[in-house]
């Protein structure tokens, strides 16, 4: 029997179904995570009828006024002397201030107390529990079905169980709360039954199935990884990744239902990628990279919440494998990004609002695609190189991300078109600019691997090395100056970082030396070794090219009584470690340290 207060509670929006069914049986409120959710705009004349203090429904949220000294006021005769202090309940009792008599108020308690006592017991969630709720749940689909075929024409008369399925679709969502079951679930074929229902002739109940499919998978849920594995194996074999397609394809943003379904799938894409073969698929068997692509350059007056987490989308899945980045490359995502980008050349976004993260974004996904090859041909070929040299003279929150792009597209051995184009586009200037300004440490990072990159692919005696050899030369090796101060800096760092992991080596067996290898490689990079390694191949290259810059390095190492063997110290360090990890090994790079050691005996 339902409480007293349920009698005249008012009822109010409908908290999202995860917390709906969290309070079921006693469990637990859900916690809202970390990760982004869909925002929902609410009516402002809605808002200050639940937010004002005074506010009721019929007042539109307007306070009543009241006059706050009518209690002072007497009204009517006075009582009786007798009676002035006494309580004025008849005299069977039967009322008192409530307006309800005793016994029917004893009674109410009595309820109370009841209904409190089986609040407290909470059901069990088990196994047994899941074939109750796979039953009840699959009699619940095929009596709409049935009721729908029934009575196709008369909505009336299915709308009934319609309203009883998306309630059961929605309690779902207390699963995500014992990810321990997702087996048993999955074995019942529930969750082919719940994939079935994005097919739905009602997009709502496709909606509510998206988003509850959102929650079992989301990675806020603490599922192990086999847990996972056996729900979305299970979805997935129901055809999921192409209902989910189908729903996003005739969803209309326009309708904010619609919008927040859109919002939801991209969501399911995004926990979805967290396996690499199942990204893979997402790109390679689906048709979602071609429609990520077109919703992704939609022209909006201002960018709206979907438009920004396809980006972010796509950046996930690109970051996933090469086979997403060719694919994309493909589909002629470079350009397409870059010319998205060019309206960001000389304006910055506005800070802290979905079009910042969008940007980012974009520049996220162009980054990780240029490490492939054919990457890095689309980019020369689309001017990814001009686009950055603008924005590296002009650009603002652009002008860091345009040195990562231009950072990756100059790299390994592919990169050679690029760092001819570079020299051809005038872009020497505005990079020795950059390199003698004072950077962050990224910023740093990236221009020096940037001349690292060109002093490996141009070839020797071609007009474009000699005019970037000229610019270290020119001014009395001005540029060399900066980059040994740049190597005594993170020289300085990093020495640090060594003189504490000795003394903590000195105290640890060799078997925990071992262990914390790692620990102390990454302490290292956190200091600057990749810095200090690259400037180093940087000066290793100019003393191995030219007499008089090798005797300015020298003079100024001596400055600090040093000498040329600090320099291939670092290189011979950065050669071993690359023979300690064979995967990760470039050979033709390592052919090019072993050379540049000897020009620094």
């Amino acid at each position: 029997m339902a409480s007293i207060d349920d009698l005249f509670k008012v009822k109010t929006v409908s908290s999202p179904s995860r917390a709906l069914s969290g309070l079921i049986n006693g469990q637990k409120p859900y916690a809202p995570s970390n990760k982004r959710k869909f925002e929902i705009s609410q009516d402002p004349i809605y808002k200050a009828t639940k937010t004002t203090v005074n506010g009721d429904v019929k007042s539109n949220g307007i306070a009543a006024v009241e006059d706050a000294d009518d209690d002072d006021i007497e009204a009517g005769p006075a009582l009786p002397p007798d009676q002035e202090e006494e309580n004025i309940d008849d005299e069977e009792g039967r009322f008192f201030g409530g307006g309800i008599t005793n016994d029917t108020a004893d009674v109410l308690n009595f309820i109370n107390e009841r209904d409190k006592g089986e609040d407290a017991k909470a059901e069990k969630i088990d196994a047994a529990w899941v074939r109750r709720l796979a039953l009840n749940f699959e009699k619940k689909i095929s009596k709409n079905s049935e009721l729908r075929a029934k009575f196709e024409d008369d909505p009336q008369k299915f709308m009934g169980s319609e309203a009883d399925l998306d309630a059961d679709i929605k309690a779902l969502s207390i699963l995500s709360d014992h990810p321990d079951l997702y087996g048993e679930f999955a074995k019942l074929g529930c969750g082919a039954s719940l994939v079935s229902l994005l097919s739905h002739e009602n997009t709502d109940i496709a909606i509510d199935t998206i988003e509850i499919i959102n929650e079992l998978t989301d990675e806020d849920v603490e599922a192990e990884h086999d847990q996972w594995d056996l729900l979305v194996d299970a979805m997935l074999e129901a055809d999921l990744l192409s209902l989910l397609y189908d729903n996003i394809a005739r969803f209309d943003e326009e309708n904010e239902s619609d919008r927040a379904g859109v919002y939801h799938v991209l969501s399911v894409l995004e926990n979805l990628s967290s396996r690499t073969t199942i990204a893979m698929t997402i790109c390679t068997d689906t048709s979602f990279i071609p429609w990520l692509l077109q919703r992704v350059r939609k022209k909006e007056p201002i960018i709206t919440q979907n438009k920004q987490y396809t980006a972010e989308v796509l950046a996930i899945i690109l970051q996933s494998s090469p086979a997403s980045r060719l694919r994309f490359i493909d589909l002629n995502g470079i350009d397409i990004f870059l010319q998205l980008l060019s309206s960001y050349r000389k304006r910055d976004p506005a800070k802290g609002t979905e079009e910042e993260e969008y940007v980012e974004n974009l520049f996220d996904s162009l980054t990780c695609c240029l490490d492939e090859a054919d990457g890095k041909a689309k980019f020369v070929e689309a001017e990814g190189v001009e686009l950055c040299l603008i924005m590296l003279r002009e650009g603002k929150m652009s002008k860091p991300r345009a040195l990562r792009l231009l950072d990756h597209a100059l790299g390994g051995p592919e990169g050679a078109a690029c760092c001819s184009k570079l020299v051809e586009a005038a872009g020497l200037k505005p990079l020795f600019g950059a390199f003698m300004k004072m950077q962050d440490k990224q910023s740093t990072e990236h221009i020096l691997g940037i001349l690292s990159s060109m002093l490996r692919s141009l070839p020797a005696n071609s007009a474009e090395r000699i005019r970037l050899l000229a610019k270290f030369v020119e001014k009395d090796y001005k540029k060399i100056g900066r980059a040994v101060k740049i190597r005594r800096d993170y020289a300085f760092k990093v020495a640090a970082v060594d003189q504490e992991m000795s003394t903590e080596r000195s105290a640890l067996s060799a078997e925990e030396r071992e262990e914390k290898a790692d620990e102390w490689l990454s302490r290292r990079l956190d200091a600057g070794l990749y810095t200090l390694q690259t400037v180093d191949v940087v000066l290793a290259w100019l003393v191995a090219e030219d007499e008089g810059a090798k005797e300015r390095v020298k003079a100024l190492l001596g400055e600090r009584d040093e000498g040329l063997e600090v320099v291939r110290g670092t290189l011979e360090d950065q050669l071993n470690s690359m023979d300690t990890n064979a995967e990760d090994r470039d050979v033709v790079f390592q052919d090019i340290l072993t050379t540049l050691m000897e020009h620094l005996r």
